[in-house]
């Protein structure tokens, strides 16, 4: 039993390692009414 604790612990903490490393993960699901296409093609045209 104690082997499945600790198997789950040192995954979580990897799974969390690899996460944070990532960078910018977004975790939050789906945006209803964001379209960042439109955004996209404004910064194009500016610069």
């Amino acid at each position: 039993m104690w082997k499945l604790v600790l198997g789950f612990i040192v995954i979580a903490g990897l799974a969390l390692f690899l996460l944070n490393k990532g960078g910018d993960i977004d975790l939050s699901g789906e945006k209803h009414g964001a379209s960042p296409a439109p955004a996209a093609a404004a910064t194009r045209a500016v610069a």
